[in-house]
C-alpha cells in the first residue's frame, strides 16, 4: 500500500465520518431525533457502509461537542441537557449571537447577502406549505448560516453546537407548540445586515434569543411538600384518648 492509497482512505473515512455527524446534526435540527435515543454502532455502520471505528469517530466529536452523551458499558445517546445546561446554552446564545450579526454586518459581502436572502425565501416557502420539519431545520439553520456568511469559522463551530443543543432543550421545554422561531424576525435581521447596520443586527438578535428564550420553560422545578402534613403547614399531634 502507498501513500496515495493511505491518504485516500483517510480521506474517504473522514467523508464518511462527516456525513454521519451531519445526519445525525440534521435530524436533530429537525427535531426527529430525540434526547436520550440511543445511537448504536453496528446499526450506524450499517446504514452509512462504514466501519464500527468510522462510526465510532463520528460518536466521539458529536460528544466533544456535547451533542452525544457516551455512556459506560452502555453505548452513546443523544444528549438531554438538564435546565441548568439549556440556561446555559441559552445565556451563551445571547452573548454569541448578537456579535455574529454585528459581524456579518460588517463584513457580509454581496454574495453572503444573496445567500440569507435565498435562506430566508426558503423558511417562507416552508412555513407557507406547513412542512414542520423542514422549518424547523431552516430556521435553525438560519443561525449557523449568519456565522458563515460573517467569515469567522469559530462562530460556525460555536453556532453549529449551540443550536443543535439549543433543539435538543426546546424539545424537553418548549412551553407550547411553537415549531421554529419566530416569523419575521430572521427578515428584519438581514434587512440590518444588508444596510450594513451592525448595532441594529445585533440589537435584533439580541432580542430575538429573548424571545426563543421567553418560549422555554428551564427554570428550576420548585419542590413540593411531601405529606398532608407539611402541605396544610400542621405538625402533627397525638389525639386525645377516647
Amino acid at each position: 500500500m502507498n501513500v496515495q492509497t493511505i491518504h485516500t482512505g483517510e480521506t474517504t473515512r473522514g467523508q464518511s465520518e462527516r456525513r454521519i455527524r451531519g445526519r445525525i446534526l440534521e435530524a436533530i435540527f429537525e427535531r426527529r431525533l430525540p434526547p436520550g435515543e440511543k445511537l448504536t454502532e453496528d446499526r450506524l455502520g450499517e446504514l452509512f457502509g462504514v466501519s464500527r471505528t468510522v462510526v465510532r469517530q463520528a460518536l466521539a466529536r458529536l460528544a466533544q461537542d456535547g451533542i452525544v452523551e457516551q455512556r459506560p458499558n452502555r453505548g452513546a445517546y443523544v444528549a438531554a441537557p438538564s435546565r441548568a445546561e439549556a440556561r446555559h446554552v441559552l445565556a451563551a446564545r445571547a452573548v454569541v449571537e448578537p456579535e455574529v450579526a454585528s459581524a456579518a454586518a460588517c463584513g457580509c459581502d454581496r454574495h453572503g447577502l444573496e445567500r440569507l436572502h435565498r435562506h430566508i425565501a426558503q423558511e417562507n416557502e416552508v412555513r407557507v406549505a406547513e412542512d414542520r420539519a423542514a422549518l424547523v431545520r431552516l430556521t435553525g439553520e438560519f443561525h449557523v448560516v449568519l456565522a458563515e456568511v460573517a467569515g469567522n469559522p469559530v462562530f460556525v463551530r460555536l453556532l453549529t453546537e449551540l443550536q443543535a443543543l439549543s433543539s435538543l432543550s426546546i424539545l424537553l421545554y418548549a412551553r407550547g407548540e411553537r415549531a421554529a422561531c419566530p416569523p419575521d424576525e430572521h427578515g428584519a435581521i438581514v434587512d440590518a445586515i444588508g444596510r450594513g447596520d451592525a448595532e441594529e443586527a445585533a440589537r435584533l438578535m439580541r432580542t430575538h434569543i429573548a424571545h426563543v428564550a421567553a418560549d422555554m420553560d428551564v427554570s428550576d422545578p420548585v419542590e413540593r411538600p411531601e405529606g398532608l402534613a407539611q402541605v396544610l403547614g400542621v405538625t402533627p399531634r397525638r389525639r386525645p384518648p377516647r
